[in-house]
């Protein structure tokens, strides 16, 4: 295949200097973005001088009650005619002019439909969290593939719209992103590719600075929204469990505490872990609860504007 397009679709946010950064190094980059499409919740936050000096930038407005996380990205990709589309968020910043062109390369192989980043912490990420980051994130590529499913389950499915890179000819046959989606929009879409016999790679030389220190109660709504993501889709999530990868988590990062001497950790962590697993289980469980308490137990409450959706469509 010759050279490849590029826009970078990026939902936005009230955003601050992490969003400069991030325009700044993507017009740094030894592959320049043909286009760079921002979907901006709220015009009334937005600061046009965040983007000041950026070529090829536009900038789409819509109300707080328009995102979706599946939806507005199917947006931004209705504003590119390039046949790669890297979607990223507001707070991941490339550590390098290179992340646009290691994240292409993986695509010579014809199997490869999408390619997604490594995370790297910020500087002021708590060290537990950092290590959670080198967890999901380690510093070697991966294939992934359905055969995988066997030996890796969910993490099989595994995809990060923070920064990753998507085919448009396969992305437009999917139909995109599976609408409505309270969460897991990315893992959803490589379940369903994977299923087809295509592979998502891991590019662990392509890199992002990205990490949030979540307290214990953000971690239960957000593995709340979790839950009910995969509880929304069983025909990707039904015959896996997450529970084995959480404990290969849980194991990973206590190794590192207790090697690195901050064992004074390890209860603020097992603490976050257990909020975590209570969302997650909670949000699996949705449909048993009251409508309100799935409104209060999740973080991405709008989703829930309209009463409990059904199952979304593609």
């Amino acid at each position: 295949m010759g050279k490849r397009t590029v826009d970078v679709v990026v939902p936005t946010r009230k955003p601050d200097g992490s969003f400069r950064e991030l325009i700044r190094m993507l017009g740094r980059q030894s592959v320049h973005p043909d286009h760079i499409l921002i979907i901006n919740t709220g015009e009334e936050d937005w600061d046009e001088s965040l983007i000041a000096g950026a070529e090829r930038t536009e900038v789409f407005h819509i109300s707080k009650e328009q995102f979706d996380h599946a939806a507005t990205r199917n947006m931004g990709v209705g504003f590119s005619a390039a046949d790669t589309i890297l979607f990223m968020t507001q707070d991941a910043v490339p550590v390098d002019e290179y992340l646009i062109e290691r994240l292409l390369k993986p695509f010579d192989d014809p199997l490869v439909r999408v390619v997604y980043a490594r995370q790297i912490p910020k500087q002021d990420c708590r060290i537990a969290e950092g290590f959670v980051r080198s967890f999901n994130y380690p510093d070697r590529s991966r294939s992934q593939k359905i055969e995988d499913v066997q030996t890796a389950g969910v993490k099989a499915f595994f995809c990060s719209n923070v920064c990753a890179c998507y085919d448009r000819r396969l992305f437009d046959e999917m139909k995109g992103f599976s609408a409505p989606a309270i969460f897991n929009e990315d893992m959803v879409y490589a379940g369903r590719i994977l299923n087809l016999g295509y592979i998502v790679y891991y590019e662990a030389d392509a890199c992002v600075c990205h990490s949030h220190n979540y307290s214990a109660l953000q971690q239960f709504h957000r593995n709340f929204d979790n839950g009910v993501s995969q509880a929304m889709h069983p025909e990707i999530f039904g015959r896996l469990r997450s529970e084995g990868e959480g404990m290969r988590l849980v194991r990973y990062v206590t190794r590192k505490l207790w090697q690195t001497g901050r064992i004074y950790l390890l209860p603020q962590f097992y603490w976050q872990c257990f909020m975590r697993v209570l969302g997650f289980r909670l949000g699996k469980n949705f449909r048993s609860l009251p409508a309100w308490m799935v409104k209060a137990f999740s973080m991405n409450r709008s989703f829930w504007k309209n009463g409990i959706p059904e199952n979304p469509e593609y």
